[in-house]
């Protein structure tokens, strides 16, 4: 698996974890202003999943909570988005 299929993989995750939270999901879909159907149809897309882990990894109680729920180590969500398009970019300070 390469590093991009892998780092697709984890994102999916947390998509998928992100829909199953009925206090956090209100907040993602009202920062993207996607409908259910458009987020649907982009969970295919690298940049798109680049922009989920984004979200996740703007609070380390978000990433703890994922990362338990999944069975990740810490690291693997900010591991990922550097491995998506756009990730490269990041600065972390």
């Amino acid at each position: 698996m390469s590093r991009q299929d892998s780092a697709e993989m984890h994102a999916l995750q947390a998509l998928a974890w992100l829909a199953g939270n009925e206090d956090l999901l209100p907040v993602f879909m009202g920062s993207t202003g996607l409908s259910p159907d458009e987020l649907a149809a982009r969970a295919a897309e690298p940049e798109f999943l680049g922009s989920v882990l984004d979200f996740i990894l703007m609070d380390d109680a978000w990433v703890v909570a994922f990362c338990d729920a999944n069975g990740l180590r810490y690291d693997a969500p900010m591991l990922a988005r550097a491995a998506l398009p756009g990730g490269e970019s990041l600065h972390w300070t």
